[in-house]
């Protein structure tokens, strides 16, 4: 059986993209292993789905650069040290290196050296992500080193995934070579959605008829702007009688869209959900009306396709959604509502004019199917299993395996 690692500075079990992949290679009839983070309450060593995952105990504390070096270099000598280790034994045909950062792709050199080949999957963009997080300049010295070390990575790479064209496009200005690379974007596995909506979830308060729910599900950071979707509801809760805005999940912004909720008179019809289980997000969208995802723009952010927005289109729900380059190509006006980024008052406008027009929503809604079909994860899954089979001279691959339910084994 061909064996095949993942290389991925997270942890495995809350990374979508990288699960999808695992676990496509594995049902696919590779085996595969993953060098991941370890979570808090986790095993250094266990298998998910068929997926064999290893893992180092460092923690994820980033905040200052200094923090976010150390964790990089300590991830980057386990991971280089571990490679040579497994690949004496394993002997990997291909090894899927995912960023941040893009250094990481050198970890697996003496993996390369004994005959693997070497895939960068840029889940970011490193210097735009740095200028975003820490408001550097990107004449300075700083991003033209991390523009260079990007050059560098990608060359060293035998192919380079990216996320979206916008930045393919953005990396071949920089140098790739658009012929070893391929887009793989971030679609949402519809086989897995459905095995969870047929999970009986109740959702605690579920919306009535005559509610109308607007609903918002990932990380509470500025970056996704949820105090703006705050600020604009308290500028339309008057013209939207009986609307309610969900949003869910956990993170440091959490004290003060409370806050601004309760300044803009709307904390009664904000409702602060938490973090709900990936197995019961099926269930929430069920119950929402709209999606909103209100992400400021930057020049990190306008190249972002969040993983929430096929999730949305796949149940059927009209989005509001930030007016952001990645989105507006791969998506028209007749398919998601837009807004003009970091615009309070454009916010609020679509609030209610999407608000008032059901035959809008389900206009949108159907439109949003169609021009996301070209995208979705079927035709991502095959690109991907076909661009590791090219890799390693397969002209054919072992039939796939329907996935089983999630099954976890720890090692002994």
């Amino acid at each position: 059986m061909t064996s095949i690692c993942i290389l991925v500075q997270s942890v495995y079990d809350f990374d979508p993209r990288v699960r999808r992949k695992a676990e496509a290679l594995v049902a696919a009839g590779y085996s595969v292993d993953v060098l991941a983070l370890r979570r808090s309450d986790g095993a250094a060593s266990y298998t998910l789905n068929g997926v064999h995952v290893e893992t180092i105990g460092l923690g994820k504390k980033r905040g200052s650069l200094a923090r976010y070096m150390f964790e990089y270099a300590a991830f980057f000598a386990w991971a280089f040290v571990r490679l040579a280790l497994l690949m004496r034994r394993r002997r990997y045909a291909v090894i899927d290196v995912n960023t941040l950062p893009d250094f990481l792709v050198f970890a697996p050199l003496l993996a390369r050296w004994m005959g693997a080949k070497i895939i960068l999957d840029m889940h970011e963009i490193t210097p735009e992500f740095y200028m975003s997080k820490y408001g550097i300049a990107g004449t300075s010295p700083l991003v033209r080193f991390l523009t260079y070390l990007e050059r560098a990575s990608v060359d060293f790479a035998d192919h380079v995934i990216a996320i979206n064209e916008p930045i393919l496009d953005l990396l071949v200005s920089r140098g790739l070579r658009r012929s070893k690379s391929t887009v793989v974007m971030n679609a949402v596995d519809e086989a897995r959605f459905d095995r969870a909506s047929s999970r009986a979830v109740a959702v605690p308060g579920s919306a009535s008829p005559s509610r109308f729910v607007m609903m918002y599900h990932g990380t509470l950071t500025r970056f996704y702007g949820l105090d703006l979707a705050v600020e604009a509801f308290g500028l339309a809760h008057e013209d939207m009688p009986g609307a309610e805005l969900w949003i869910l999940g956990s993170g440091p912004d959490l004290p003060l869209l409370k806050a601004l909720a309760k300044k803009h008179g709307v904390a009664a019809a904000v409702r602060f959900v938490g973090q709900v289980p990936a197995a019961d997000i099926p269930a929430w969208l069920h119950e929402c009306d709209l999606g909103l995802l209100p992400i400021r723009r930057d020049a990190f952010l306008d190249f972002a396709f969040p993983n929430k927005l096929p999730e949305f289109i796949i149940f059927g729900k009209a989005v509001l959604i930030s007016r952001l380059k990645a989105i507006q190509h791969y998506f028209s006006d007749q398919a998601l509502a837009f807004f003009e980024p970091n615009d309070t008052v454009d916010l609020a406008r679509q609030m209610v004019r999407v608000y008032r027009d059901g035959a809008l929503r389900d206009r949108l809604a159907a439109r949003a199917r169609t021009e996301y079909a070209p995208i979705r994860w079927e035709l991502m899954k095959r690109r991907y299993l076909d661009l590791v089979a090219g890799m390693i001279g397969s002209k054919t691959r072992a039939p796939e395996r329907s996935q089983p339910a999630e099954t976890t084994v720890l090692a002994g």
